[in-house]
């Protein structure tokens, strides 16, 4: 193998992996809630994803949710809001 075949090879491997990069990632919603995901915020959480999925997103096919709970623990909610926006 020549230096000509071995850098078209290359190149041809380096493509694929390239245009993958490049795709836009799937959009992102965070939930935040001061309750817990049990109970009452749980039929909330379902309609939240019904209505997703009847204006087209359904959750882990082109839309991810991250979820958080405070679980009653108010104190906790700035640094939860703010771990979302990272």
């Amino acid at each position: 193998m020549n230096r000509r075949e071995f850098f078209a090879g290359l190149g041809a491997v380096a493509w694929p992996l390239a245009a993958r990069a490049q795709q836009p990632g799937m959009p992102v919603i965070g939930f935040l809630n001061s309750g817990s995901p049990d109970g009452f915020y749980a039929s909330m959480v379902a309609a939240f994803r019904q209505g997703l999925k009847e204006t087209g997103y359904v959750e882990g096919q082109n839309v991810a949710i991250e979820y958080r709970w405070a679980e009653g623990q108010y104190d906790r909610v700035p640094a939860m809001a703010a771990e979302l926006v990272d």
